[in-house]
This record gives structure tokens, C-alpha cells and sequence, in this order.
């Protein structure tokens, strides 16, 4: 009994474990005729990643062609092809934040929208494990606590990104907080200031004129 519940607890580990390490996705993009479509994905520092794109013409009689362009957080160009069906880009981010993968049609003889399917990948899904077996000559269950090894490291260093931006974040809401704070008052204090000069300037006015 006591096996058959710690087997149960593994499995539903892996199965958490592999829920939570969203590293690899198919996207489908419709392109018009004229016009740019981009997707973003917002990832830490030092992460390989490795996308594969391929036109997908509605008519066979005719290949229509795009450019693809990938830019960093900063506007670094990582990757630019122009008039091709497909091809592959691959790098190890050396910046956090949001990558902008941006695609549009170059020549389309049958006219309209070009459909386009990318297949993202990003952390573990990128690493190449058949190499990975083949030189460490592992294979089964050893292969898999290794991607499972692999998929951890990449959980604890998502949550110590998370926690560095929540950090981040905070101390922007607290230099907000005071600066609200400061502004507010100073404007208490003009306010007092001008009442008061408002003030005397009356009081002068009705002594001048003798109405006080």
C-alpha cells in the first residue's frame, strides 16, 4: 500500500513538474496581404532559445515568401531573413525581458493572407538531448531523470526571476508611494501659501479702503 502511494506521489510530481515548465510552443500566424504580425515572449537572462518557422501556402500552385526579424528587449537584431518559406533562429538571451519576433509577406502571386506556423521553443525544450545521450551515454529512465533534473533548474531559476521582478516591482510601487506623498504635500503647502497671501491681500484691500 505504502508503494503503490509513494509511486502515485512521483508521478504526480513529474506530472507537476512538466505542467509548470511551459518551454516549448507550436504558433500559427495569418499574415496579411500588406502589414507586419509579431509575437513576444517575455524571458530571463541566459536561456537558449531555438524557433523553426515555415510557410504554409493555401494553394499549392504557388509559394509565397516573408522576412522574419527578431529583436531583443534592448533592439538588439538577432536574427533577419528576407524572401524565403522558411528557416530557423537560435540564441542564448544575454538580456531579460520581452523578444519580438516579427513576420511579413514579401511576395504572395495569389494574393491575401499567408499562414505561417512557428514552432517556439525555449530552456530545456531547446537542448538538444540525443547529443546529450550520445556523449554522456545515458538512454531510458537515466535520460529522463536527467530532462526531469533539467526541468527543475529551470523552475527554480523561473522563480528566482519571478522574485527578482516582484522585488523590482515593489520598489517601484514604494518610490511611487513617496513621491505621491511629497507631491501631495506640496501641494498642501501651496495651497496654504496662497490662502494665505490671499488673505492679507484682502485684509489690505478693506484696511486701504477703510471698509475694516
Amino acid at each position: 500500500m505504502t508503494s503503490t502511494s509513494a509511486s502515485g506521489s512521483s508521478v504526480a510530481i513529474i506530472f507537476l513538474i512538466l505542467c509548470l515548465v511551459r518551454t516549448s510552443q507550436a504558433i500559427w500566424l495569418t499574415l496579411p496581404s500588406s502589414g507586419t504580425k509579431c509575437v513576444s515572449e517575455e524571458i530571463q537572462n541566459n536561456v537558449v532559445v531555438l524557433a523553426d518557422y515555415v510557410v504554409i501556402p493555401d494553394d499549392h500552385s504557388h509559394s509565397p515568401t516573408i522576412s522574419a526579424k527578431v529583436t531583443s528587449p534592448y533592439g538588439n537584431n538577432l536574427h533577419q531573413k528576407e524572401n524565403s518559406t522558411h528557416g530557423q533562429f537560435a540564441f542564448t538571451t544575454h538580456e531579460a525581458g520581452n523578444y519580438l519576433a516579427c513576420f511579413w509577406v514579401d511576395n504572395n502571386p495569389g494574393g491575401g493572407g499567408v499562414s505561417v506556423n512557428i514552432d517556439w521553443k525555449t530552456g530545456i525544450a531547446a537542448k538538444d538531448w540525443e547529443s546529450v545521450a550520445r556523449k554522456e551515454k545515458i538512454e531510458g529512465l537515466e535520460l529522463e531523470l536527467r530532462k526531469l533534473e533539467g526541468a527543475v533548474e529551470a523552475i527554480h531559476e523561473n522563480l528566482l526571476y519571478l522574485k527578482g521582478r516582484e522585488s523590482e516591482m515593489r520598489d517601484v510601487s514604494e518610490r511611487t508611494n513617496a513621491r505621491v506623498a511629497w507631491f501631495s504635500m506640496m501641494s498642501l503647502a501651496v495651497c496654504i501659501i496662497v490662502s494665505t497671501l490671499q488673505l492679507w491681500h484682502l485684509k489690505s484691500f478693506f484696511l486701504k479702503k477703510k471698509l475694516i
